[in-house]
């Protein structure tokens, strides 16, 4: 009997490559798309008594599914946890609310601090989880509060004094983030959506848009840029299998039709390889491989 044939919405062997923006991958062992906070507490519960490694799926912008799948619990926030409302200078959102939504609607709503972000694909709380930005700015600085559950199931919050962001990480660690505070400043729609236009361009002009990609693979090394240490070691354009390195940024790979995750960890470690041998740096990853 498995172990959450009482949980009708946790779903077993489930196929995860259609939930990543690679579209590669294998299957996850037990597959939760949880609707409210019961059933994300229930699940995180049964888990964790029976030691399973728990994992949370946002837009899958930012995931590489190896091809032999992912052991345990992947949790996908849906329902509630895709609603927001605005409160004032503020936003309450669910932490599985699409960014790139979030950013024109505050636009719209003449609300200025998310316009930063523009281009950058995911959900709300994988940008939080990641501290996701990049030259234009960061989310941490926007982000006033967030609910979150740890992986018993309680639930606690965490208040801006008590929230520390720094280059891709934060001070969040293990809970699971449910819902996140934004505080935003009042400011002219024009001018907020001319600088979305603008950001929106750059980025058009200097990155693979609507390829099969999850973004910059690795992180910048303390503050010079990972692209261009990559790009100085001659691999623009490397190849393995059917993943390929950008053109247009070198810290960007790109899924080609036919390939598969074994592919893009043949290309990354290549380029790991080349790195260490040529500049002496050790590249970390950004991408989360599952």
């Amino acid at each position: 009997m498995s172990l959450f044939s009482d949980l009708d919405f946790v779903k077993e062997n489930y196929p995860l490559a259609g939930y990543t923006w690679y579209g590669v991958g294998g299957n996850a062992e037990y597959f939760a798309p949880v609707q409210n906070i019961d059933q994300l507490r229930r699940a995180v519960a049964r888990a964790s008594e029976h030691n399973l490694d728990i994992k949370i799926l946002g837009q899958g912008s930012n995931v590489l599914v190896r091809d032999e799948g992912v052991k345990g619990l992947v949790v996908k926030l849906e329902g509630d946890f895709s609603k927001f409302e605005f409160r004032g200078g503020s936003i309450i959102a669910g932490s599985g609310v699409n960014l790139g939504n979030l950013v024109l609607e505050s636009v719209r709503e003449g609300l200025g601090g998310l316009e930063s972000l523009t281009g950058i694909p995911g959900s709300l709380g994988g940008a939080v989880k990641m501290n996701a930005g990049g030259s234009f700015g960061e989310i941490g600085t926007s982000v006033e509060s967030v609910e979150l559950m740890d992986m018993q199931g309680s639930t606690f919050s965490k208040h801006k004094p008590e929230l520390v962001f720094s280059y891709r990480q934060n001070n969040i660690y293990e809970s699971i983030i449910t819902s996140v505070e934004l505080s935003l400043t009042p400011a002219d729609s024009e001018m907020l959506l001319k600088r979305v236009q603008e950001i929106w361009i750059y980025k058009k002009n200097h990155q693979p848009v609507n390829r099969r990609t999850a973004g910059c693979v690795f992180r910048n090394v303390s503050g010079r840029s990972a692209g261009e240490i990559i790009e100085s070691c001659g691999l623009k354009g490397a190849e393995n299998g059917k993943a390929k390195l950008s053109e247009k940024h070198c810290n960007i790979i790109i899924a080609e039709e036919g390939c598969t995750s074994s592919d893009i960890i043949g290309l990354i470690e290549k380029i790991r390889d080349k790195v260490r041998e040529l500049a002496d740096i050790d590249l970390q990853l950004e991408i989360d491989m599952w």
